[in-house]
């Protein structure tokens, strides 16, 4: 008897520890990691919560134990640089961002290498003429409906980065729409497009394409060998203090460092910016 009941605490505290241990795992996986926020922007169109992005950013290493680096100097994207990043978060980064050929196809490596990608608002406005690039991201930017308070519907709320994410989450802010869908996306939260404002409504209906009342808003995917997540909000630079969006903006970074096995560019595979997708990985 004596002989069962301690069996059974042995395998009660094995398997706890079992479930508990890829738990903790999952939650310390940011600590000590090296993030780098990359704020370049090309000619036009400039955000002015970028600032508000970075300093959000650096209160969220300080708090759950990882290191930032910031640079809009695109001269950091050599695979040499490159090779200590978690991941790299490109905050309302617009239009061209890079200044070489060289440097877009360092990027691209560091994605097959297995690094991690954080894009946050204006980011699908980045590199509009590169192919590779807006498949990375998901979409390319054509169009936002006014800065006004909206609906987005949490449609998949298991998945790590919707943690604390409420099923509705009305908030102001741009809703943002594209083209050039990706189609390996997995869609996170999308617009209610039918809460927007009906002034803009000929506009809307442009733009929304063949979606009809719903629009993508944030996404993730696993993309050439790396891990990618996508929020389109975050356009006001009161949202990086509001802790509704800041936990949002963490849960991302989160999910896409859980997914980081290192950077091993011997499994890179490109040797040019504009090479063929490969599907065979």
């Amino acid at each position: 008897m004596k002989k069962s009941v301690f069996l059974g605490l042995f395998l009660l505290v094995f398997f706890s520890i079992s479930i508990w241990t890829p738990l903790r795992a999952q939650k310390n996986s940011l600590k000590n990691s090296r993030v780098l926020v990359y704020t370049k922007n090309g000619v036009g169109y400039v955000h002015d919560n970028i600032p508000s992005a970075v300093a959000c950013i650096q209160d969220l290493g300080l708090a759950n134990k990882f290191l930032v680096d910031v640079s809009d100097d695109p001269t950091v994207f050599a695979e040499a640089n490159l090779k200590k990043y978690t991941l790299i978060i490109f905050t309302s980064t617009n239009n061209d961002v890079f200044a070489t050929d060289e440097q877009r196809l360092a990027f691209r490596r560091y994605i097959e290498a297995g690094g991690g990608f954080v894009g946050v608002h204006s980011v699908t406005g980045t590199e509009r003429k590169w192919s590779w690039f807006k498949s990375m991201v998901g979409e390319t930017f054509t169009w936002h409906a006014n800065f006004q308070s909206f609906s987005l519907i949490n449609i998949n709320p298991k998945h790590p980065s919707m943690e604390g994410i409420p099923a509705v989450w009305t908030k102001e802010d741009e809703c943002y729409f594209g083209r050039e869908m990706y189609p390996g996306i997995q869609v996170l939260m999308m617009h209610d497009v039918r809460s927007l404002d009906k002034k803009q409504s000929d506009l809307i209906q442009k733009h929304v394409g063949t979606f009809g009342d719903y629009f993508p808003a944030v996404w993730f995917q696993h993309f050439q060998g790396g891990n990618i997540w996508v929020t389109t909000l975050g356009h006001s630079k009161t949202d990086y203090q509001n802790p509704s969006y800041r936990n949002h903006l963490l849960q991302g970074i989160k999910y896409v460092a859980s997914q980081f096995k290192g950077i091993d560019f011997n499994k890179a595979f490109s040797t040019g910016k504009d090479d063929q997708l490969r599907f065979d990985k």
